[in-house]
């Protein structure tokens, strides 16, 4: 297909919408794609006036330029765009356009299309692949190589080599290859995982209905928007969006809703009107559609006439395909720790070039050789930034993940553990998260002419006693039985398991009159109550519908009547009942149980005359003047970890949040169980109306009633009931609960209170995938750190917004999220937490460390050019390698601290505390080095030609000797062997051993360091090595390291210095870095408050007597206004409504 296309010029695209709320806007520039259709002219003969072109109502017509047959096309993210040269823009390809109404589309795409649009449309909307390839090695070393870290160290390294320090310079090379390559592989697994997620989607075999030719056989690659797709046979995995217009199918659509619960499509009814096919169908259009990765496990023709379906949707328009772009495209992320670090760094970059003046000034003022020179001036910049930063940062990730690992809890993104040490807000997904995957019957309220009767419970293991409402429950419902097992939605497949029935397809043994060969009977088990019918045949049914909020189907019982039973909402269920049958009592029954967080369902029926065909009944008539049966009480259990996790949080005043797709009261309840609302305070419900008419839309806040126990009946269980309380709620804390609709009203209407909601706002009930997205970025841009925790690809798009998102399934949920636990429960996030905040502080230990190092050797080294002196490669190489190496690798072995304490570690490099901890060492450091140095020249034994100061035959009058075991070329180490270089290697050194211990933090973000015992072992081997050094006088040791032998009460000098540095240090960490406390009251002192903006927002709300508003009702100024603030990218346009 490339062979169609010419290049052309460019488009430039607007990527971002600037509003109130953004930050940013930004361009690109496309290059705009012809694609020529003269290839098609050749095959069948297409010209500018044939009728395939000619009819302009499509944009694919639209957008073909006439006489030439050319097509401007641009690709962003994945998805291709027409030019429509009648309304002059770019439009996307690959959809079936919206405005086709129902009978239009059974019309068009009915019988299928001709070969000739086929070619057509597969040239211009292109190829039904969803192609993620996986990224090359090499890409992945160039843009990892490509790192100015990493770039430095290659200029570090070849410095060395011209230096001959060959042996420091191989221990960074090898330390960067493996870091490099842990990076590669990482990156390397996401992406071969991402592809293998969807690779098997591009190679499906499916049977196309072809207007002339009939079924055959295609690749699903070659499919285009209106082929007829035959559906035969069962788990055929969707490779496209498809409209259902014959037939009806049982889908598994766990890929989009996390939930593996088979779902019933029917097929879109043709209707005359002309309006959208979407708004046309009584029930949600989604009914009607396939999703693409949705698999088929069940599909039924009409009369056994084919399953047939129109493509809707190819490629990365689908649902399937929204979903990978939302992982290979999510908004960009920032951790300020990462761009501390670049400041920092650039600060040492600023304090090497002082050093590299100095250096020049020293050297040329001295005659020294250009090339020696440059040389000397180069090795400032090395030894001022220390090329093993990124090495060492790298190693306390990878212990950190390993750690994580142990727990379960896998990472594909490790930058992320850092972010994670500053989470202070977390939202969970309820349902298979905070509570159990399912719900458990709790009981029957079964009902009479005379009200509501005792409830039935199913935990006495009595039989459900055979009733009108007991054939309900039997036979109402969406299960399936495929290869004997019994599937369908959990909720039903509880109902019916209840009722001890069992589920069987007829045969021939079961020929009624309007009865399906293959329809689904239920019978009595044995252990059943005893029942007048041998079973009962589903003839019928309306399946279930979120906005109809009921589902009806109509059975014929063996040798009975002919009925009819509705499931639903119990006020829906009851509206189609007559009101003798629904009794006085109905609303007050069910506040008790909704009150307490019981999911409530009502069934009712109706007899039917046996006369009509079931296909010929409307839904209208069959859902008419029901009886009303009863109520089935459902509980949803939360799960044993979740109530000390949550406990656990709110105690260390980490923010949790509920965002959950079920309805608004048992959202509530739940968070009340679990300890997310606690007893004492108070939920105030946010209500919203849409714009309608000339009205505006509104806004109602409403308090949550208060409930206190009583006994109930002669039940061994608590019900709530209602209590009159006042609206005095702004005398104790609150939370807000809205709906999924409410948040978008309140985004696009009330955008100046949607801050203010979301202080407060714990509860977020049906909300919808994208909606959940919006919610996280809401909350980011309050400047709150947003952990996600969800379990299904539903969660995908929150997942991969969140600053850290936790994945509780090993499905396509674990391919957006950075971090997936193999326990299903969110115990995980405390470890997560922990881990990341003891990741933090190794990092700033690190930096710490490696900028207190890198400070040590560069005022050492620059004191000795003060003598045009230096250090020697092998007393460079046992500072680098055999102390700060094994420190680095050492030091980050901390643990996380068991307990999470009530704050968070500073997640700046560039702040007060920090910075003053290294200024104050370095300057420590500094005073030392200059003091040893002055005090060394003024010893009575000090001589610039000596080699050793060791031989003292009086103790007052030191006669200085040369130590006969120098061998007579030791004048070659006369280059560095000096008093002066002696003591600053001695005290650099085992400074570097000291500020390691000093650096090294505990509690309480990590284990207590003498907890880390391999660290305080490598610190103990470390001083005793260089203290044997010093105090031992080995020539050749001494003239291996060029060192010279001083005087042993000079050497004492050295270690009271170190001792006195160590004692200071440890004391201002201690005292004053440290405390916590004084840092505070220092704020409070110059009066700092936080710049966060939640923090502005909650002094704001603080002083403020008029909020939280209570029973008042809030009018939007502008009627009709849409502009929304969640920040939208228009080339990238979710799908997410259709999911």
């Amino acid at each position: 297909m490339g062979d169609h296309f010419e290049k052309g010029q460019h488009a430039l695209l607007n990527e971002g919408e600037e509003n109130e709320m953004d930050e940013f806007q930004t361009y690109s520039w496309k290059k705009v794609m012809w694609i020529c259709l003269s290839a098609l002219n050749s095959t069948f003969g297409l010209t500018p006036d044939h009728p395939v072109i000619m009819d302009e109502e499509y944009i694919i017509n639209r957008a073909i330029r006439k006489p030439d047959l050319k097509v401007r096309c641009i690709k962003v993210q994945k998805i291709r765009y027409v030019w429509n040269n009648l309304e002059g823009q770019f439009q996307k390809i690959g959809s079936l356009e919206d405005w086709l109404s129902s009978a239009k589309i059974h019309l068009k795409f009915g019988s299928g299309l001709t070969r000739e649009e086929q070619e057509l449309r597969r040239l211009i909307c292109g190829p039904n692949v969803i192609d993620v390839e996986i990224t090359p090695i090499w890409k992945l070393l160039i843009k990892e190589v490509l790192n100015p870290f990493y770039i430095f160290q290659l200029f570090s390294v070849c410095l060395w080599f011209s230096e001959d320090y060959k042996e420091y310079a191989f221990a960074i090379i090898i330390m960067s290859i493996i870091s490099i390559a842990l990076t590669v592989y990482d990156l390397r697994e996401q992406s071969v995982k991402l592809h293998h997620l969807v690779e098997s989607h591009n190679s499906i075999i499916v049977p196309v209905c072809e207007r002339k030719a009939g079924v055959q056989e295609l690749e699903s690659r070659y499919l285009v928007p209106g082929d007829l797709l035959v559906l035969s046979g069962n788990g055929v995995h969707m490779p496209c969006d498809a409209i259902l217009i014959d037939g009806s199918c049982v889908v598994n659509e766990g890929m989009l809703t996390g939930e593996s619960i088979p779902v019933t499509k029917t097929p879109l009814p043709k209707m005359d009107s002309s309006g959208s096919w979407k708004t046309q169908s009584e029930a949600e259009y989604k009914r009607h559609v396939l999703f693409c990765g949705t698999e088929v496990i069940q599909a039924k023709g009409v009369c056994s006439g084919p399953v047939r379906a129109v493509v809707l949707q190819t490629g990365f328009n689908t649902a399937k395909g929204d979903l990978v772009r939302s992982i290979l495209y999510p908004k960009p992320m920032n951790f300020k720790l990462y761009r501390d670090a670049i400041r920092f760094l650039l600060c040492l970059v600023g304090i090497a070039t002082i050093g590299m003046i100095y250096t020049l000034c020293v050297y040329v003022l001295s005659g020294e050789p250009p090339a020696e020179v440059v040389r000397k001036a180069l090795d400032v910049v090395t030894i001022a930034v220390p090329p093993a930063l990124p090495a060492a940062l790298t190693t306390g990730i990878i212990y950190a993940q390993r750690r994580l690992k142990k727990r379960g809890i896998f990472c594909i993104s490790p930058q992320r553990i850092n972010v994670c040490g500053q989470l202070n807000l977390v939202c969970f997904d309820k349902t298979g998260t905070l509570t159990r995957d399912g719900l458990d019957l709790w009981g029957v309220v079964p009902c009479d002419q005379n009200g509501f009767q005792e409830v039935h419970s199913f935990a006495s293991a009595r039989p459900l006693p055979w009733s009108p409402l007991c054939a309900a429950m039997a036979s109402c419902h969406s299960l399936v039985l495929l290869n004997g097992t019994i599937q369908g939605d959990p909720l039903d497949r509880k109902m019916f398991e209840a009722t001890a029935w069992e589920m069987a397809n007829s045969g021939d043994d079961f020929l009624i009159k309007g009865v399906p060969a293959h329809a689904m009977v239920v019978k009595p088990c044995k252990t059943a109550s005893q029942a007048p019918v041998e079973g009962i045949a589903v003839l019928h049914q309306f399946p279930f519908s979120s906005a109809l909020q009921r589902m009806t189907v109509i059975v014929q019982e063996m040798g009975g009547d002919r009925l009819a039973f509705m499931k639903g909402a119990p006020e829906k269920v009851a509206s189609f009942c007559q009101p003798e049958t629904v009794p006085t009592s109905f609303v007050s029954e069910l506040q008790i149980y909704t009150a307490q967080g019981f999911r409530v369902i009502a069934m009712a029926y109706k007899k039917l005359e046996t006369d009509h065909h079931t296909t010929a009944l409307i839904r209208d008539k069959v859902e008419s003047d029901l009886i009303f049966l009863g109520l089935l009480i459902f509980e949803n259990q939360l799960k044993e970890e979740t109530k000390p996790v949550l406990e656990e949080l709110i105690s260390a005043r980490i923010r949790t949040v509920m965002i959950t797709g079920d309805n608004l009261q048992t959202a509530i309840t739940v968070a009340r169980k679990s300890g997310m609302v606690s007893e004492d305070q108070k939920v105030i419900l946010i209500e919203t109306s849409e714009t309608t008419g000339s009205s505006s839309a509104s806004i109602f806040w409403k308090l949550v009633e208060e409930k206190k126990h009583i006994m109930y009946g002669n039940q061994d269980n608590y019900i709530n009931i209602r209590e009159e309380v006042s609206d005095n709620s702004r005398d104790g804390s609150y939370h807000f609960a809205l709906s999924g609709k409410s948040f978008q009203v309140i985004s696009q209407h009330f955008s100046s209170l949607l801050p203010k909601i979301l202080m407060n706002g714990t509860i977020f009930a049906r909300m919808s995938p994208g909606q959940k997205s919006s919610l996280v970025e809401e909350f980011q841009k309050l400047d709150y750190f947003v952990g996600m925790c969800g379990d299904g690809a539903n969660d995908c798009g929150a997942l991969k917004m969140a600053h850290v998102g936790i994945s509780l399934s090993e499905q396509e949920a674990s391919v957006a999220s950075p971090f997936t636990s193999k326990t299903p429960n969110i115990e995980c996030i405390p470890h997560l937490i922990k881990e990341g905040r003891a990741a933090l502080v190794t990092s700033f230990c690190m930096f710490k460390y490696m900028a207190l190092y890198s400070m040590i050797q560069y005022v050492g080294v620059l004191l000795l050019y003060w003598e045009t002196n230096s250090l020697s490669n092998y007393q460079f190489l046992f500072q680098d390698l055999a102390v700060t190496t094994l420190i680095g690798i050492t030091m980050n072995l901390n643990g996380a601290y068991p307990k999470l304490v009530p704050f968070r570690p500073a997640g700046q490099l560039i702040s007060p505390p920090l910075l003053l901890s290294v200024i104050v060492n370095i300057l420590f450091s500094l005073a030392m080095h200059i003091v040893g140095f002055l005090l060394v020249q003024r010893q009575p034994w000090y001589s610039t030609g000596m080699h050793s100061a060791c031989k003292v035959q009086n103790e007052s009058i030191p006669i200085l000797t040369t130590s006969p075991t120098v061998p007579e070329n030791a004048t070659n180490n006369s280059l560095f062997t000096s008093f002066e270089n002696t003591t600053i290697w001695f005290l650099g050194t085992i400074n570097c051993i000291i500020v390691a211990l000093v650096f090294s933090k505990g509690k309480p973000f990590r284990q207590p360091t003498y907890k880390n015992y391999i660290f305080v072992l490598v610190l103990v081997l470390q001083l005793a090595v260089c203290l044997f050094i010093l105090f031992a006088d080995i020539p050749d040791l001494y003239r291996r390291l060029d060192l010279l032998c001083t005087p042993v009460p000079w050497r004492v000098h050295i270690v009271v210095m170190l001792g006195c540095n160590f004692v200071v240090s440890l004391a201002v960490e201690e005292a004053i870095i440290e405390n916590r406390a004084l840092w505070m009251l220092i704020k409070r002192c110059f009066g700092y408050q936080s710049k966060s903006q939640y923090r502005i927002w909650q002094r704001a709300l603080a002083n403020d007597p008029s909020w939280p508003p209570l029973n008042q009702i809030s009018y939007s100024d502008v009627p009709g206004c849409d502009r929304g603030v969640s920040y939208s990218n228009p080339v990238f346009e979710s799908n997410e409504e259709q999911l």
